[in-house]
């Protein structure tokens, strides 16, 4: 199972704000970060090694609109599903917050199952479209093109459909490490043809395109029994016994 993916919620009413973070976070797969403001968001969303892969956004923020706020994130590049979370649900509201870039509406009160079924449903359209964009290294990495782009040598990376998905489950282990028969069920499926060596004989040539020296590895690390991508280099391997080689 992969790490919890890391949402941000952006809610000014603090009771509302906790809880609805304690709720996302029992279902075991999100991470909650809270913001109780437009300021205090844009802070998080600007730290340097921030990373959500989406946001809960109320519109009525003490410091702003949250629908005008939603338009700033997109105006500066960030890609990430929106949901607005209001109790203006007229039709004029929704579809106000919808031109602002937002990608889904739901109104209070609701239903955590449903608000969770609209996340993962956001996330799984985002994460095979071309916004989705992943910084690994040097490398910006797009996974719908299978590319890894290098700019500082003006170079692109052409990746197989099963390296670009062992690097996005990696990804989204957010630094962990993966056990060999997670990565394999999670990027293979349940085949019982294939086994560990196959995953190995990827992990190999993927290591032989991004790896500046292969014989040393510094971002596709083999840990505790399986691998971790050490998305933001030296950060992940730091905080676990590495070994160089599967």
């Amino acid at each position: 199972m992969t790490a919890p993916r890391p949402i941000l919620i952006v809610e000014d009413d603090a009771a509302l704000r906790a809880t609805l973070a304690e709720q996302i976070m029992l279902a075991g797969e999100f991470r909650a970060v809270e913001a109780g403001s437009a300021a205090e968001a844009a802070a998080k969303l600007d730290a340097g090694d921030a990373r959500y892969d989406a946001i809960l956004l109320d519109i009525g923020l003490p410091d702003g609109d949250g629908r005008e706020f939603c338009a700033e994130l997109r105006r500066g590049g960030k890609r990430m599903p929106v949901i607005m979370l209001t109790g203006a649900d007229a039709e004029r509201d929704v579809v106000r917050g919808l031109d602002a870039g937002a990608n889904d509406y739901i109104a209070k009160p609701f239903r955590l199952d449903e608000l969770l079924a609209r996340v993962r449903a956001q996330l799984r359209v985002f994460d095979n479209s071309e916004d989705a964009v992943f910084t690994v290294g040097p490398y910006v990495f797009r996974p719908a093109a299978k590319l890894l782009l290098e700019p500082a040598r003006n170079r692109k990376i052409r990746l197989t459909d099963k390296e670009s998905n062992i690097l996005k489950f990696l990804y989204r282990a957010a630094g962990e490490p993966v056990p060999r028969q997670v990565l394999l069920h999670g990027v293979w499926g349940y085949n019982s043809s294939v086994t560990t060596h196959t995953l190995e004989t990827h992990i190999y040539r993927l290591r032989q395109k991004i790896e500046p020296d292969p014989s040393r590895t510094r971002l596709l690390l083999t840990a505790n029994g399986g691998y971790l991508l050490d998305a933001v280099p030296g950060q992940a391997a730091a905080a676990c016994q590495v070994a160089q080689r599967p």
